[in-house]
């Protein structure tokens, strides 16, 4: 596991040469990247801010991969955050999983995406023609973190 908060950009190709490099044993990578949309709830948004408590974060992203590497039996993961002032068009967050077969890969990087959405302390803040606002959290992201509740979806 390799989890990473950050302000700098990444570059995803060279993240997942990194996830693979010297490995015999993965079949399957899925990655997600996510990019700061220019819109939100009607309105346009020019830049986000994203703030969070260094330590916390990070302990937070950690206990997310290590319930995915409870779940599926997976060969390498690597997160990276990122915070600080982005506009539209630019990565926000990057999750890799490397593992022997597809399915738990797929699994696993939709899971922990999930419960990066509602677990992870990360603040945002919107830059509007109205002005700037708090983005709360949705329900869309806590009702797709619970269908990974015990009994769910994958595991071992």
């Amino acid at each position: 596991m390799s989890i990473s908060v950050q302000e700098e950009d990444f570059d995803v190709g060279a993240e997942i040469d990194a996830l693979t490099a010297g490995r015999v044993d993965v079949g399957a990578v899925a990655s997600f990247v996510g990019l700061v949309r220019d819109a939100n709830e009607g309105s346009g948004v020019s830049a986000m801010t994203l703030e969070h408590y260094p330590g916390m974060t990070e302990q937070a992203l950690a206990d997310i991969v290590a319930e995915a590497e409870a779940r599926w039996r997976l060969n390498a993961v690597r997160v990276i955050h990122r915070y600080g002032r982005l506009v539209p068009g630019d990565r926000i967050v990057f999750v890799a999983v490397a593992g022997a077969h597809r399915g738990e890969a797929f699994a696993a990087c939709e899971f922990i995406m999930d419960y990066l959405k509602t677990r992870a302390p990360f603040w945002k803040r919107e830059e509007t023609p109205q002005g700037a606002r708090w983005v709360d959290a949705r329900e869309g992201d806590d009702a797709a973190a619970a269908r990974w509740g015990t009994g769910g979806e994958g595991g071992r």
